[in-house]
């Protein structure tokens, strides 16, 4: 069944709570820690109640019901009436889950499905103080809220509910089938607030003040000058305003009115409220307080308050998409102007392009930061992650997130979520040991899990680090040499970092049991996969008995992309920066070959060289090699190699262009961009290039 909804409204919503449902996750797993802070309570409580006020707004019963059954829970623990457990809060996790399930819902257009009935009958029993073994059936129903009549501040929205829940499914069910309410419905309600027999007034007004006291109209009179107008019914617009008459005195919210103007005279009913008869003239102290009574309203009433302008707007994200290409054009205009200045011996034509140069790197930067994402909508994630994860595993684990405020693309927030929870999961699985092992090694039985991001010039560092076992190089030597990977020589010539890195390569894994976390060799070569598709690296360091560290460098953003331009013969071609190590020239007579392939030796370490003008351009295959060139070490996953170019041309930041239909698809080909010489360069896949050309 598809949503009636308003559009606009349907998508305030959607912000909104899917904003406080993140965030919930986070401060529910952080309430595991700290069970006794209790504006983390109370924010919890907010937000549940935040989302079930705006679901109900839009008649989204299955979601208010679950978010209702969730509330109530916190109430209780705020109250102090139940206590914070490791059953309650899988409990509530659950029901995080189905209200994120239910929200998914919603954001694709369906009504909520209803919530488990046995879920919100373990949430009834949690209310009730009870311990539910699990998530169960429960024969009982969900006891009716007490209420209790203080003088205290409280919710007026949480005593309004309460009020209704004591009324019965059948009061219930007749406010949610009409706007109106009966007379016996409005005095149950004046009953549970001020005590059988008690709303004629201030309570204890009748001994200070009895004058005053027998002049204030009493609730049945209120209803029935209603009534006269509207057959014995009056409407939830007066309902309303009663109400918060009745919370002015003492009763809700407004405690600290006067008693003087607590009088129970409805807004509507004013009007038509029928004067006395002659001959029944009202006493002079009476009609004193009828005055103070009509006069009450308009000395409560708001001062008027300066309206805000919004600050914010909603943009589409294409739309960003479209002007940070335009942008980028502007950036290619930039660089080709720039070359042409410096070849222009005029003052005033080199102060405008270097105007225009530092008006257009201000416009890109500002486009760019409205693309930009905190990382900690990525990293909210994780302490679920990691609580269920601990919990399965038997383990006690405690996350540390820092850098969350650091800013990204966001395309590569999104695409930097699996990664980063295939490392996290791999750190609290394959990395801290169980409270036992800790304990026997010395260790605390908690261990601890940092995650965190900064950033570094135009470059981001994400890094995942664990107190846990480490890693011990040469246990993954034996299991590549047991493997096939490589011969025992092979093995033996890879250094530490080396051999740690083999933990990327395809079906690689030294867990010897397969299991529903981990134990196929997957993951951490998804993980490179991914990495190296953002024009990322990745780098391990682990120290046996002390822990592992693994960390990710990838670019700001992944619309223009920092380059080195080289020359091979007549062509241009652009290396991704965060690729390259170092440039050094060569004397191409001094390499040697090894296994056939030629190499050179960098301190003390043989890395392959590869010509790229025999791979790239026509015709010089074959071609006698020149006796010098120049030499570009580039990362390619977790290895090095040379590339032989003819000519360097320098730093240029580019803007990446697909590929035609033609081109669309060539190995080792990731796009094209213009330089700032007008001519037109590819940029070159490093990997897909040495995947296609290596081999051959």
């Amino acid at each position: 069944m598809s949503l009636d909804v308003d559009e606009e409204i349907l998508q305030d919503f959607l912000v909104e709570a899917g904003e406080i449902l993140e965030l919930l996750s986070e401060q529910l797993v952080e309430l595991e820690h700290r069970p006794q802070d209790s504006e983390l309570l109370n924010a919890i409580f907010r937000g549940f109640h935040t989302v079930k006020g705006g679901a109900g707004f839009m008649q989204l019963t299955a979601l208010v019901a679950c978010c209702h059954a969730a509330e109530n829970v916190f109430d209780k623990l705020r109250n102090n009436e139940i206590a914070v457990s490791t059953l309650l809060m899988d409990v509530v996790l659950q029901a995080l889950d189905t209200i994120n399930e239910q929200f998914d819902g919603v954001r694709a257009g369906e009504a909520p499905v209803d919530a488990a009935p046995e879920l919100l009958d373990a949430l009834g029993a949690l209310t009730r103080g009870e311990q539910p073994a699990g998530i169960v059936a429960a024969t009982e129903p969900e006891p009716q809220p007490e209420i209790v009549a203080t003088g205290s501040v409280v919710d007026a929205d949480i005593e309004f509910e309460q009020l209704l829940d004591a009324l019965g499914e059948g009061s219930a069910s007749a406010a949610a089938s009409s706007d109106e309410i009966t007379d016996d419905e409005f005095e149950a309600l004046l009953d549970e607030l001020h005590g059988k027999g008690q709303h004629g007034g201030v309570v204890g007004s009748a001994e200070t003040e009895p004058n005053v006291a027998a002049a204030v109209i009493t609730p049945a009179q209120a209803t029935t000058a209603a009534a006269s107008a509207d057959d014995d019914l009056i409407t939830e617009d007066e309902f309303d305003a009663l109400l918060d008459e009745l919370q002015a005195q003492g009763k809700g919210a407004f405690a600290a009115s006067p008693p003087t103007s607590a009088a129970l005279v409805p807004p509507a009913a004013t009007p038509v409220s029928a004067p006395a008869p002659a001959s029944e003239p009202a006493p002079a102290p009476a009609a004193k307080a009828k005055t103070e009574v009509a006069q009450r309203p308009a000395a409560s009433s708001p001062v008027e308050r300066p309206v805000v302008a919004e600050t914010t707007v909603r943009v589409d994200t294409q739309r960003l998409d479209e002007i940070m290409n335009m942008v980028g054009e502007l950036v290619l205009v930039r660089n080709r102007l720039v070359r042409l200045g410096a070849t222009v011996a005029d003052e005033e034509v080199g102060k405008a392009v270097a105007s225009l140069d530092m008006v257009t790197a201000d416009l890109q930067m500002s486009v760019m930061k409205t693309r930009m994402q905190p990382i900690k909508k990525v990293f909210g994630r994780f302490p679920r992650v990691v609580r269920d994860l601990a919990r399965t595993l038997s383990k006690e684990i405690n996350l540390e997130l820092r850098g969350e405020e650091t800013d990204l693309d966001k395309n590569l927030v999104e695409a930097l979520a699996d990664p980063l929870v295939h490392l996290v999961r791999n750190a609290v699985d394959h990395g801290v040991e169980t409270p036992d092992v800790r304990e026997a090694a010395g260790k605390p039985r908690v261990g601890v899990v940092i995650l965190s991001a900064e950033q570094e010039g135009d470059h981001i560092l994400l890094s995942i680090a664990d107190d846990g076992a480490g890693m011990d190089a040469d246990k993954l030597r034996a299991l590549a040499v047991e493997k096939g990977m490589m011969d025992q020589d092979s093995a033996d010539r890879l250094s530490d970092n080396e051999a740690f890195n083999l933990i990327f390569a395809a079906g690689f894994s030294t867990k010897k049991e397969i299991s529903n976390v981990s134990g196929r060799g997957v993951g951490m070569d998804v993980v490179k996969t991914k990495i190296t598709q953002l024009n990322g690296t990745l780098s391990i360091d682990s120290v046996p008995g002390q822990g592992s560290r693994i960390e990710i460098k990838v670019p700001l953003t992944l619309a223009i992309m920092p380059t080195l331009m080289v020359m091979l013969a007549d062509q241009a071609f652009a290396l991704p920066l965060v690729s390259v190590n170092e440039i050094f020239h060569l004397d191409l007579t001094q390499t040697n070959v090894i296994d056939g392939q030629e190499v050179v030796v960098v301190r003390e370490k043989a890395l392959p060289l590869f010509h790229l003008k025999r791979w790239l351009i026509n015709g010089c295959v074959g071609e006698p090699l020149p006796g010098t060139g120049h030499v570009v070490i580039v990362t390619v996953g977790t290895q090095r190699v040379g590339f032989i170019v003819d000519q360097l041309v320098g730093q240029e930041e580019v803007v990446i262009k697909p590929l035609g239909k033609m081109l669309l698809g060539t190995p080792g080909m990731s796009g094209a961009t213009i330089t700032g010489d007008g001519r037109i360069a590819l940029i070159l896949d490093i990997p897909s290039l040495l995947m296609r050309y290596a081999s051959h």
